[in-house]
């Protein structure tokens, strides 16, 4: 392999570790000093330790040729191998077309440059068709990757990442090697002291990530599988590789395991795409999404570090300002100090000011609402500017095609001034069928408006206090802007944590989540989807109507038809609109709040919000999402609660309780008013108040919690803590309650999780997603295994053990094929869309294999080994088993089929086998690739069997007395007669058993058996083929195709011989067949491969 020119010094003494084979003017041919030792020798031995322990990141390769130029210290390494074959390669190349012109060189440094820049010539050539031309150092890349493909020999397919140099922990040993992590699998190599240790553990195999402390080392990454747990310390960033760990496990598992509706980005579906410097882009874009709540579609563009002027500090602040593809933000140094965000939407212009001393490179935003921000020390300022008008400019395009539609449409349709359309999609019998609702009415109509109790008395009595919020916000909309584009600072959190007024809580809900730049992007967009669902009915629609008089019961909105029908449209609407999600429990509760405080369609975008961006994957067919936060609730328990996390050593009860906490905001368990200063702080913070609120909850608990006898009782107390947590506003409306009972006020817990839990940043909250989603996805992964076992254990008679590895295999199998291609069956070399029958079976069917990977399955686990003929019988086991013709055998098919070779009776293997022969696992046209010779066939020779009495009877008489027994049995089984099997199907299954006695010790006597048992059968057929007349106008030829045998004739000619039956019947382990399967399936199924794709 060519490498770029490393400059070396070349000492005559200096620990003589290589050794020079062949030399000209310029150029030097060595060898590493102890490399190929067979013996062992201390030398190579020591060589290799100390490059293992020096440089395990960049070690050398055995053999490399050194530029030398005579009379110089300095050497240049240009070309290294692995093998001698591979550098006497270059070596030739170099004296046929470089030594010839060095000559002309008079100076001999211009003739060392002109070698060097013919091999970076020669190494650009090779980087622009390879894996290593989209990373920031191809020519190192091209290097890490030559090592790994000749240390693991996988497929080139198998996309590198990245590699470390680290410590493998065995017990207390280290070992000193290199980690390479792949898009499939992380990989370990190390050799020291003539010991070679590889690791190769797929993704799909890891339960879990964790950095744990082990004893003095603090920085050690444990990487859990189902069998055992590996430890990797000594890393120069151990934040970067857990990063990239947890991410590349993420990936792989999204797209291996049944994710539950997970997406991954489009960037990442084609592994071919995906680089370290690609991870890391995703990690900041996940970051600045979840930061500022931006819709999952929007793609990052520039990060620059900048200030900002901040008129309510009067100063600037420093910070980094993000953009998308429709938003403009920033976020100061230190996260939620100081947050913008502005959508495009709303930007006029962007202007570059007059750069001067105090005010370098400065940009001016100006937005509709008549304000302007002001943008400082900006390094490439030219590009952010010149960027984001491009943006602007399609984006006004856009709108500009968008208005002129919606004009052309309703003039087209209607002279109204509004479109009006029937509005529900089931019609209750005290609605009038024709009752239609506008479009106006959608936007400007809202069921708080309708059903709010009107100022009655006790309610005068807490107006003084909600006038003074109403005059507290005014005054902030003064200071800090109104509206999406708003500064929010620690003044609006204190804000938000004394509640938001009644009157501003929908804005305020629209504006902190940018649920309203939604609503502005689509004028029609509601109403247009009402129109299209109206009648349509689905499980999410079935669903919904069951669910629609439980939410809020107790509220008079939902106690009336009109706010049912909204609430109904709104959920019905969001169904449609997203077919993935349709509905999900609790989605309900949160609607109909949100229809409380804004109008229908606002309600509906909210809701949109919510379940795309602020909560993704919340409400998903296993709430994949919830239940990873529920994990990540868990450890930061651990984390931030260390005495509660001491005594009560099993936190899983506590982090399920908080499920219901985090799929409804709390709406479910704490009263009404207290719950709505909770969707406050969740609109305004998102998921990460959720988070502190329930820390807060833990912690305001923590010394009845520790005391707890069981869950029962930890459940018992968090309920009655909640219940008692009350809005200040509510102590006026029941005084006599609250003298029974003490309250804790909802803005005091607020302000508490504020305060002690304010160091849950949405940063750190999204490692712990990144690490926690692959545990749940295994926990996913796991009880699909369980259900597919449960299924299939009824049927087949394996061991629950051997049923469970050999589940392990076939998925094993169905995921190698998703790494590198479809194998042999495979005509292209692009990555395979994952099996059209996936998406069909159920979750228990998950995993299918197609012919190429049955085969392989076959020839690791059958017990008849038919030598070169085994790949004749795996093909029409397959054709047998592919009962719904879609190329596919699922994981049921295959253990009933290894259930019958192992566990049954002969007479139903002898079936398995005469099956395989038969139409349509045999087809009429099907060619045998197999090199065996037919068997020869006589019905000539004189047939006896000798009785245990000494009697000898013919085989004739034998055989009718074993086919009455058989002909019993059968009216017992009521088995369907399977079909007769003709000359050349016989012929096949004769040599199918020729072909299984093949090295076996009795193979002598096995072949004498099987040909007593042939010229029997034939001789059967033939005599009923006497007995049949040719039918009319049969030539004799065609009579002659006539001849068959039935699988009862068959059956008792081969149960007259018992060294055949002793043959069939001998025990064969599954288990031990397993045990040697699991190494050998991956290196030949990845070596087949290899040499199909090359």
């Amino acid at each position: 392999m060519w490498i770029t020119p490393e400059e070396v010094v070349l000492l005559k003494n200096a620990l003589k570790l290589w050794v020079t084979d062949r030399s000209n003017d310029y150029f030097l041919l060595q060898h590493r000093r102890g490399h190929g030792d067979t013996g062992g020798k201390i030398t190579g031995l020591l060589v290799g330790a100390l490059d293992t322990v020096l440089d395990s990141n960049a070690r050398v390769a055995p053999f490399r040729i050194v530029l030398h130029v005579p009379g110089s210290q300095v050497s240049w390494i240009i070309a290294s191998g692995a093998t001698i074959e591979e550098v006497q390669k270059h070596w030739k190349w170099l004296e046929q077309n470089l030594l010839p012109y060095m000559a002309v060189f008079e100076n001999k440094e211009d003739a060392a440059s002109f070698v060097q820049g013919k091999v970076k010539g020669l190494i650009a050539e090779e980087v622009l068709g390879s894996q290593a031309a989209r990373e920031d150092d191809p020519a190192r890349f091209r290097e890490d990757l030559a090592r790994f493909e000749q240390r693991f020999g996988l497929p080139q397919r198998e996309k590198l990442v990245t590699h470390y140099s680290c410590c493998c922990w065995k017990g207390r040993v280290p070992r000193q090697g290199s980690l390479y992590l792949t898009t499939n699998h992380i990989a370990f190599y190390s050799f020291l002291l003539g010991k070679e240790v590889k690791l190769l553990v797929p993704w799909a195999e890891v339960t879990r990530l964790e950095r744990v402390s082990v004893g003095l080392l603090t920085d050690v990454i444990r990487v859990h599988t189902r069998r055992k747990q590996r430890d990797f310390s000594m890393f120069l960033n151990v934040d970067e590789v857990m990063r990239v760990m947890c991410q590349l496990a993420d990936i792989a598992l999204r797209r291996l395991l049944d994710s539950g509706g997970l997406t991954l980005d489009q960037t990442l579906q084609e592994s071919t795409n995906i680089t370290k410097r690609v991870l890391e882009e995703q990690a900041l874009r996940q970051y600045v999404l979840s930061l500022f709540g931006l819709p999952r579609a929007e793609r990052l563009q520039e990060v620059m570090s900048c200030s900002i002027w901040t008129p309510h500090a009067r100063c600037h602040t420093p910070g980094t300002v993000y953009t998308t593809d429709g938003y403009l933000c920033f976020s100061s140094r230190e996260e939620g100090q100081c947050t913008l965000i502005i959508p495009l939407a709303e930007i006029l212009s962007v202007e570059k000011a007059e750069s001067t001393s105090s005010l370098p490179n400065p940009v001016i935003i100006s937005v509709r609402c008549k304000r302007a921000f002001q943008l400082i020390e900006l390094l490439h300022r030219d590009e952010l500017v010149e960027n984001v008008r491009d943006r602007l400019r399609a984006l006004h395009w856009k709108q500009a095609m968008i208005r002129e539609h919606d004009q052309r449409k309703k003039s087209t349709i209607s002279a109204a001034p509004y479109y009006t359309f029937c509005y529900d999609t089931v019609q209750s019998d005290e609605e009038d069928s024709s009752v239609i609702i506008s479009d106006k009415a959608l936007r400007h109509t809202d069921v708080m408006s309708t059903f709010h109790p009107s100022q009655s008395d006790t309610q005068n009595k807490t107006s003084n206090m909600e006038q003074v919020r109403e005059r507290l916000w005014d005054d902030h909309f003064t200071e800090f802007g109104r509206g999406v584009h708003m500064f929010r600072t620690d003044k609006i959190c204190k804000l938000v944590a004394l509640g938001i007024p009644e009157s501003l809580r929908g804005e305020l809900w629209l504006n902190f989540s940018d649920a309203c730049s939604s609503l502005a992007a689509h004028p029609n967009y509601y109403a247009d989807l009402l129109e299209k669902c109206r009648g349509e009915t689905s499980i999410a629609t079935e669903e919904i109507e069951r669910d629609l008089h439980r939410s809020l019961p107790e509220h008079p909105a939902f106690q009336n038809e009109t706010g049912i029908s909204a609430l109904r449209r709104v959920l019905t609407a969001y169904a449609y609109r997203n077919p993935t999600i349709g509905y999900c429990q609790s989605m309900n509760i949160l609607a109909s709040v949100m229809l409380l405080y804004t109008k229908e369609e606002e309600a509906f975008w909210l809701l949109v919000t919510v379940c795309e961006r602020m909560l993704p994957d919340y409400f998903n067919r296993r709430v994949i999402g919830a239940q990873v936060d529920q994990s990540v609730f868990e450890e930061l328990i651990g984390e931030r609660l260390p005495e509660l996390s001491e005594r009560v050593p099993d936190l899983s009860p506590l982090a399920s309780a908080s499920l219901t906490w985090f799929l409804t905001l709390f709406v479910n368990v704490l009263p009404f008013r207290s719950a709505l200063c909770v969707l406050d702080c969740f609109f305004y913070h998102g998921i990460r108040a959720i988070f502190q609120i329930a820390l807060a909850v833990l912690d305001a608990n923590a010394a009845e919690l520790s005391t707890c006898s069981d869950d029962g009782h930890a459940l018992m107390i968090l309920t009655s803590f909640l219940e008692q947590v009350r809005h200040e506003e509510e102590s006026h409306v029941c005084p006599e309650d609250a003298e029974a009972s003490p309250h804790l006020n909802i803005t005091t817990l607020i302000t508490d999780a504020y305060e002690k839990f304010g160091g849950v940043t949405v940063k750190h909250i999204e490692m712990l997603r990144s690490r926690h989603r692959v545990q749940v996805l295994q926990a996913h992964e796991d009880t699909t295994k369980d259900n597919a076992l449960r299924l299939v254990t009824p049927e087949v008679s394996l061991s629950q053990e051997d049923l469970s590895e050999l589940y392990d295999l076939f998925k094993t199998e169905h995921f190698i094929s998703l790494y590198w291609g479809d194998g042999v069956c495979s005509s292209s070399s692009a990555s395979p869309p994952p099996p059209p029958r996936v998406a069909a079976v159920s979750s228990s069917e998950r995993y299918v294999v197609d012919r190429a990977q049955f085969k392989s399955l076959y020839e690791l686990l059958t017990p008849w080994v038919c030598g070169t003929h085994t790949d004749t019988v795996a093909q029409r086991a397959f054709t047998l088993l592919d009962q719904d013709r879609d190329s596919l055998v699922t994981f049921s098919q295959f253990a009933q089929m290894l259930d019958v070779l192992y566990c049954e009776e002969l007479n139903e293997k002898i079936r398995l086998l005469y099956r395989l022969h038969i139409p349509p696992a045999l087809s009429e046209d099907a060619e045998d690739s197999s090199p065996l010779k037919s068997p020869m066939l006589s019905s000539t020779r004189p047939l006896y069997v000798n009785l245990p009495n000494g009697e000898r009877k013919s085989y004739e008489e034998q055989l009718q007395q074993m086919l009455q027994d058989l002909s019993r049995g059968k009216e017992k089984n009521e088995e369907k007669p399977l079909p007769h099997m003709n000359q050349r199907e016989f012929i096949q299954f004769c040599k199918t058993l020729y072909s299984m006695f093949q090295g076996h010790p009795d193979e002598a006597e096995l072949f004498q058996a099987i040909g007593m048992v042939t010229s029997l059968v034939l001789q059967i057929g033939e005599a009923r083929h006497r007995d049949r007349p040719p039918a009319e106008g049969e030539s004799e030829s065609e009579s002659d195709d006539g001849w068959s045998a039935s699988f009862e004739q068959i059956l008792a000619s081969l149960l007259t011989e018992q060294v055949l039956v002793n043959f069939l019947e001998r025990p064969v382990h599954l288990s031990a067949k397993i045990s040697a399967a699991k190494p050998r399936q991956y290196q030949e199924r990845a070596g087949l491969l290899m040499i199909q794709h090359s």
